[in-house]
């Protein structure tokens, strides 16, 4: 033992992922301490609090968090309910913060500045697997660590409007027009959006999400914009879709577009953004829409620049570990494509560094919520020298027993009577499929055949997302 393997593990991030990564640390015994720079967990999980989830309880809980939630008392919410943001915050991950076994170690408003080696930059290779670890705070304090399970996320660097990567023509001084992902229009933003003319841009479910919300708004005039030259994507599996809430989402959205409430564009890639006296007028370079708000629902991507002193092995491309990559392209893969994977995709030059959760998959938009709580077990198991179990990646996810899409507007669990049937018959909920390293994880291409990614079906508290912090 070195005399660094005392230190505890450093986790950075209090969301799903990272309060994962501590309850399984937590029963294994290892000491860690969690770094979260909001003043509660989940903080960006609660920035969209008004939206449901169209995975119901039973996928979005960690097994470890469960059996040390349970031991306390806790109360599990029944499965088949699909939670809001706010609820899977406020019912299982502030008392999952909250327990003996992780309160004391979770610091609250301590924002990672810097990620290194204790006296070593990039360059230095002697001694550098015995050295621990340095984190250094924004408040200037550093704390020591044996390893670092970066569980910080994206939702802070969304991706720009400009369909280059980079910020489009005049979006910078335009900003005052846009708005981030998720906006909640029927609540607390309500009033920056009523009676105005917004654009959405993006095709994910995000996107989605907002656009059905935006057509309950009075005198709101929406406008979509995607650069495909088709919604089919976006559409999703309607009815064939083996999470009912989810596939109520495409038939939603489908049915507004045909009926003129939403005007779609397609094939159009923001080039640049004019402020003017009448709104903000964003441009293709060929067709010009003036608006009152953007909506940015383009994406996210990973921020790396804290573990710049770091020997990273990062794809060119997704910005994922090299051997991540290829198995979460989203050129290739859907979530549903992405097979299970560990503690060895995960794993980089330097010793001890995993980035888990929704930064792990870099500008890849395929992540699952119960993806991130298999990559924390594995990693976990790992650290504790357990590869058997570090290797032994599996996943609980959805058969494709539940294939209608007739779910109502203000649903908030999957039953038989919620979703109906296929073929005639009552359709009963989705039993779970165990899936071993290498098999496909379930939802496109053998399941069903749209991405499982973090939205579903509209409720009366707002319309319904996905389970990641997507």
């Amino acid at each position: 033992m070195t005399q660094h393997d005392e230190l505890p593990v450093a986790v950075i991030g209090a969301g799903p992922v990272g309060l994962a990564a501590a309850a399984h640390l937590a029963e294994r015994g290892i000491a860690f301490t969690v770094l979260e720079a909001g003043d509660h967990p989940a903080a960006a999980v609660r920035r969209w609090g008004h939206i449901r989830l169209f995975s119901p309880w039973r996928y979005n809980i960690d097994p470890a968090a469960a059996r040390l939630l349970t031991a306390a008392g806790w109360v599990r919410p029944q499965d088949d309910k699909l939670p809001t943001g706010a609820e899977l915050a406020a019912d299982y991950l502030q008392p999952l913060a909250d327990l003996p076994a992780l309160k004391p170690h979770v610091r609250y408003g301590a924002r990672v500045a810097a990620v290194t080696r204790l006296g070593l930059d990039r360059l230095r290779s002697a001694g550098r697997a015995e050295a621990p670890y340095l984190i250094r705070l924004d408040s200037g304090e550093d704390v020591l660590a044996r390893a670092v399970i970066d569980a910080s996320g994206t939702w802070d660097t969304p991706n720009v409007l400009g369909a280059a990567g980079i910020p489009a023509h005049g979006e910078t001084a335009a900003r005052a027009y846009v708005e981030s992902a998720l906006p909640d229009v029927l609540g607390r933003d309500r009033d920056r959006f009523e009676g105005q003319r917004v654009l959405v841009v993006g095709a994910g479910h995000s996107a989605a999400n907002t656009l059905l919300n935006l057509t309950e708004l009075p005198g709101a005039t929406v406008t979509w914009a995607i650069r495909a030259d088709s919604p089919a994507r976006t559409y999703g599996g309607e009815s064939a879709d083996a999470l009912p809430a989810r596939g109520a989402i495409g038939t939603r959205l489908r049915e507004h577009v045909e009926s003129g409430a939403i005007t779609l564009l397609t094939g159009f890639s923001v080039q640049a953004v004019t402020p003017g006296p009448d709104g903000a007028r964003v441009s293709d370079g060929t067709r010009t829409v003036t608006v009152d708000r953007i909506v940015s629902a383009t994406g996210f991507r990973p921020d790396h620049t804290i573990v710049s002193e770091l020997r990273l092995d990062l794809d060119p491309i997704m910005g994922s570990t090299r051997a991540l990559a290829p198995l979460i392209d989203p050129n290739e893969h859907s979530c549903g494509t992405v097979p299970p994977h560990g503690v060895d995709e995960l794993t980089h030059p330097e010793i001890g560094y995993y980035a888990i959760g929704a930064k792990s998959y870099g500008r890849a938009p395929t992540f699952l919520m119960a993806t991130g709580s298999e990559q924390a077990r594995s990693v976990v198991a790992a650290l504790a020298g357990d590869w058997q179990a570090a290797r032994d990646v599996q996943l609980d996810l959805p058969e494709t027993g539940v294939c209608s899409s007739n779910v109502p507007p203000d649903a908030d669990s999957i039953t038989a009577e919620t979703t109906g049937g296929c073929c005639g018959s009552p359709a009963a909920v989705a039993e779970p499929i165990v899936v071993g390293l290498g098999l496909a994880t379930g939802i496109e291409g053998g399941l069903l055949r749209t991405p499982l990614t973090v939205i579903t079906a509209p409720s009366q508290s707002g319309q319904q997302g996905g389970s990641c912090c997507s």
